[in-house]
């Protein structure tokens, strides 16, 4: 195997054969898109190819239900018709997703362990097996029973149906649909990374929070809080203003006090804070549940939304956990020797994407 990587690396296949498929990620307001391809400066393995976003507009998606399927296609037929590429990997609603955790015996085949979860899926999930699509990911290592620790990931098949006719209808060929933590733990996390984070994506319109552990996903949630209400808050105090001035003032003093007229940190705090009280509860759920050895000890941040100034200084504090920004680049290339065409601010808002990108170029899907 390592021979045949080698092989890879020095002779890459042609983009047909190795069916690279574009990062997509779908959200509620727009769809963001990543492409790489294999690099030959020597600084990185892989370098950026296509990039960008396309609106929805509104109420083309609603709490991950596609309420508008012909606006979906048309933005689906116009991201292939900008980056050329009909093959995709594409993300699915954390709202739609069933995360739980299972054990299966060592011994079994591929085959033998999938009967066995789908017999488990009504104990776990509010599906039955015949109304679902689900995968799974088996631990490295054996327990302390000898058994094997299976993460499983379920979607309703009228949810992951729904996406696939969009993408049939715009001429695009899913290599794979992804729940977005799955993807996101991809791009920010170190292949070979040990222990327990929480990846929370702070986005326009909701916040996701997935919880994993030595790079299984093992627990996905969403709250209904997002950027958009960030600034309705804004407008409270302060009054109409252009999203660009509200992006100024949250990204420049955001949480931090202002010597200035405008004190943004009295309407934003209360915005931050109620998400800090859904996070300290599943949190709080999570280490109850769990063995010391699988307790939360960072917590990492994406999303369009995260560069609110002062944010990881709250949590860090409020939280009494380690939080940082992600570095959603560094599985594909070290971003202090080459430098993206996305800018750091804005490259926050695109780790789902990314992660689904390097699904291509990587061994776990």
């Amino acid at each position: 195997m390592r021979l045949l990587r080698t092989i890879e690396k020095l002779l890459p296949p042609p983009e047909l054969l190795r069916l690279s498929g574009l990062g997509v990620d779908i959200s509620e307001s727009s769809i963001k898109y990543i492409g790489f391809r294999p690099s030959y400066t020597g600084f990185s393995h892989l370098s950026l190819h296509q990039y960008g976003e396309v609106d929805l507009g509104e109420n083309v998606l609603l709490g991950g239900e596609i309420k508008d399927a012909s606006k979906l296609v048309m933005a689906l037929k116009e991201v292939k018709k900008k980056t050329g590429m009909r093959h995709m990997r594409l993300s699915l609603p954390e709202e739609r997703v069933y995360v739980f955790e299972t054990e299966v015996e060592g011994h079994l085949s591929d085959k033998e362990i999938r009967s066995q979860i789908e017999f488990r899926l009504e104990e776990n999930v509010p599906l039955s097996p015949r109304d679902a699509y689900f995968d799974f990911q088996i631990s490295a290592t054996p327990n302390t029973t000898g058994h094997y620790q299976a993460s499983v990931t379920v979607c309703a098949k009228e949810v992951v149906d729904g996406y696939f006719e969009a993408c049939r209808q715009a001429g695009v060929k899913p290599l794979s649909f992804e729940v977005e933590s799955a993807a996101i733990a991809r791009a920010v996390l170190p292949k070979d990374e040990k222990g327990t984070r929480l990846l929370l994506d702070f986005g326009k319109t909701r916040t996701g929070l997935g919880i994993v552990h030595d790079n299984n996903l093992l627990y996905t949630s969403t709250i209904d809080i997002g950027g958009e209400d960030l600034s309705a808050a804004l407008t409270r105090q302060i009054g109409q203003k252009t999203e660009a001035e509200f992006t100024k003032l949250k990204n420049d003093i955001g949480l931090a006090k202002s010597s200035s007229g405008v004190n943004p940190a009295e309407s934003l705090l209360p915005i931050v804070s109620a998400i800090k009280d859904e996070m300290q509860t599943r949190i709080q759920y999570w280490n109850e549940k769990n063995l010391a050895d699988r307790s939360i000890s960072e917590v990492i941040l994406c999303g369009g939304s995260v560069n609110l100034r002062g944010i990881t200084t709250y949590f860090t504090e409020t939280l009494g956990i380690e939080t940082r920004l992600a570095d959603v680049w560094q599985n594909a290339f070290d971003s202090k020797l080459v430098t993206p065409p996305i800018d750091r601010r804005h490259s926050y808002g695109y780790a789902t994407a990314i992660g689904l990108a390097l699904a291509s170029f990587t061994t776990d899907t």
